[in-house]
């Protein structure tokens, strides 16, 4: 029996590029009163009017449906319409264009402090959210004492939520959620705020409310989590679906598709290259290793990142140094080539990264191009974005892995005398 229905779902969002009125300048006010005075461009059916209003479309035409028990996970680039879509289902907002059929009683966790009433206490916000699910007193006092256990929250339960930390409002959001018997339960990204160990209490407890028949959504970029919960999954990509169906095989064309497009970069002539009078960049390319049928980096490919830069003088010592960062700005690691003398020249350097060295994530490369090992002639600071996808084999906790690398590192335990705490 389907309990999720959409029809042609479409979501779109006015952008209204007008300053207001408290935000305009001396200058911008002077303007617009001497072309309202001289018939300007800010006179009413100008074409400087008609485009400060631009449509947005997050969702176009969606429609899929969704059976009691699935577990579905949701997936995508972060603009890909997946958060506009989970409000649209826990009625946050309309759909501008189609229909959505819903069968139950829904539980979402959106973002941090969804449902909750900041004046209030945490109890008091749990009796609240009760009351938003339809629930009656008696039943919300049978959960409670699971509520209050699972969030961690006993010393602070009595204290309003506006002093909680976002860690506390997410505990406190998701045992609600998870403990307030809905038949269908709706789960952003929020989970990323909680800790490792928050993380995998909340995969079991959704392993176990899916056990009992009821139906999940969840939206997440650790593939890991999803390939582990999730039976089926949406792949949204610019507000459109563009894959559903059974979990693995999405989230393989989804990772495929991430790295067949940010994979190189490339520059025909020096005229159109990045670079200066000096040294000009031809191309930054990621080669991957890929065994067997796989279509996309993981935890454990080894690949090369390769670089190709025209140098435009006549004799130069050059080197090459290669910084790995993460998409928050710390550097991972810096490596450098050999400083060699070069004429002029198309000149190629390469770097082997080792299989079972990054952890999952997304990294930038960035390249510099150095004379005499001291003086640097060009710095490409983005050069080419690329995704590690996560892989366990053999584990059963599938909550984020710490770190920006993951070694294989020789570690081994090994029992040093038998039974001597019997003796």
């Amino acid at each position: 029996m389907a309990v999720i229905t959409a029809e042609g779902i479409s979501k779109r969002y006015i952008i209204d590029h007008k300053r207001g009125k408290g935000s305009a300048s001396i200058k911008d006010a002077v303007t617009e009163q001497l072309s309202k005075l001289f018939g300007g461009k800010g006179t009413p059916g100008s074409d400087h009017e008609r485009i400060e209003h631009e449509d947005f479309w997050a969702l176009r035409d969606v429609s899929f449906s969704i059976e009691q028990g699935d577990r579905i996970g949701i997936v995508g680039h972060n603009g890909a319409g997946k958060s506009t879509l989970l409000k649209i289902l826990s009625r946050i907002t309309e759909p501008t264009h189609g229909r959505i059929s819903i069968r139950g009683r829904v539980a979402s966790l959106l973002e941090v402090g969804t449902g909750f009433h900041p004046e209030l206490t945490g109890r008091e916000n749990i009796f609240l959210n009760g009351a938003i699910l339809g629930m009656t007193r008696d039943e919300i006092k049978r959960q409670f004492d699971e509520i209050v256990a699972f969030g961690g929250i006993e010393k602070f339960l009595d204290t309003p939520v506006k002093r909680y930390s976002s860690g506390m409002y997410v505990r406190l959001g998701f045992a609600i959620a998870a403990h307030l018997d809905p038949e269908i339960m709706i789960i952003d990204e929020v989970l990323a705020v909680g800790d490792a160990e928050f993380q995998k209490k909340c995969l079991g407890k959704m392993r176990d409310v899916a056990s009992n028949g009821r139906t999940i959504l969840f939206v997440s970029h650790n593939m890991t989590a999803v390939s582990a919960l999730c039976n089926r999954t949406l792949y949204f990509e610019r507000g459109q679906l563009i894959e559903q169906g059974e979990t693995n095989q999405v989230i393989a064309s989804y990772l495929s598709k991430v790295s067949k497009t940010r994979m190189v970069r490339e520059w025909a002539t020096p005229d159109d290259a990045p670079g200066n009078n000096l040294v000009r960049v031809k191309k930054i390319e990621i080669l991957p290793e890929f065994v067997d049928d796989q279509t996309y980096i993981d935890v454990r490919t080894p690949f090369r990142i390769r670089f190709e830069y025209w140098n435009l003088m006549d004799q130069a010592n050059l080197n090459l140094s290669l910084h790995l960062n993460s998409m928050t700005g710390e550097v991972i690691f810096n490596v450098g080539t050999q400083s060699q003398s070069f004429g002029k020249g198309l000149i190629s350097g390469e770097c082997v990264v080792p299989g079972h060295f990054l952890n999952d994530g997304t990294y930038n490369v960035s390249m510099m191009i150095v004379k005499d090992t001291v003086t640097p002639l060009y710095n490409l600071e983005e050069g080419l974005i690329f995704d590690v996808a996560d892989y366990r084999d053999g584990v059963a906790w599938y909550g984020k892995w710490p770190g920006y690398v993951r070694p294989q590192l020789k570690f081994h335990a090994e029992m040093m005398e038998e039974n001597i705490l019997n003796d």
